[in-house]
């Protein structure tokens, strides 16, 4: 089981479901070779950045490294399979994906507070996939409205997390802290933005 839920009577790979499919857990797409090459590459090679945000009047470190490439424009910036990789998902999801966003938890500590992707650059209609590598990583989706439902996935690595675009208006999603985790984890979101 790869997934938990607070309910047994939803579908562990499947706890979401809307008209154009909701939020879905496919484990295993990439094996643990590709995974391993390419998390070294994005370790390495990846134009890794820390950002600062304003937090209960002031300013903190986002605790995570990110970077982002626009597969459309930058292909010579990409780093090595990446685009191969990008390529690979979009042709199982039918989906032509344009923009890269990459995060990396350096360990545990590192996190994400719970959010719904910007919908406003966003192509509708398409989906938002993430690809994790490394540390598997618990994601949390919980619903905006009361009762507030909530469901965790373990994301392992070569694992996608395929949301729909109209998920975004109904659940966050977030990578809690989980202090006893020691080993890095990237992630590599996949989206539709507007030209």
């Amino acid at each position: 089981m790869h997934q938990n839920s607070l309910f047994d009577t939803t579908d562990p790979q499947h706890p979401i479901d809307d008209a154009e499919g909701g939020v879905r857990y496919l484990p295993g797409v990439f094996d643990r070779d590709w995974c391993e090459r390419l998390f070294e590459v994005l370790w390495h090679q990846a134009e890794w950045n820390s950002q600062q945000r304003m937090m209960y009047e002031r300013l903190v470190e986002v605790p995570r490294r990110m970077a982002s490439y626009r597969l459309d424009r930058e292909r010579g910036r990409l780093p090595p399979m990446l685009e191969e990789t990008a390529q690979r998902i979009g042709e199982r999801l039918a989906a032509p994906f344009n923009s890269v966003g990459l995060n990396l938890y350096r360990d545990g500590r590192d996190s994400v507070a719970p959010h719904n992707d910007k919908l406003h650059d966003l192509a509708p209609r398409q989906p938002i996939a993430v690809l994790s590598l490394g540390a598997t990583r618990r994601m949390t989706i919980r619903a905006k409205r009361a009762p507030h439902t909530q469901w965790h996935m373990e994301l392992e690595a070569g694992s996608l997390v395929v949301m729909s675009h109209a998920s975004q208006h109904h659940y966050d999603h977030g990578i809690p802290k989980s202090p006893g985790v020691v080993d890095p984890r990237i992630s590599i979101a996949l989206r539709v933005r507007h030209s």
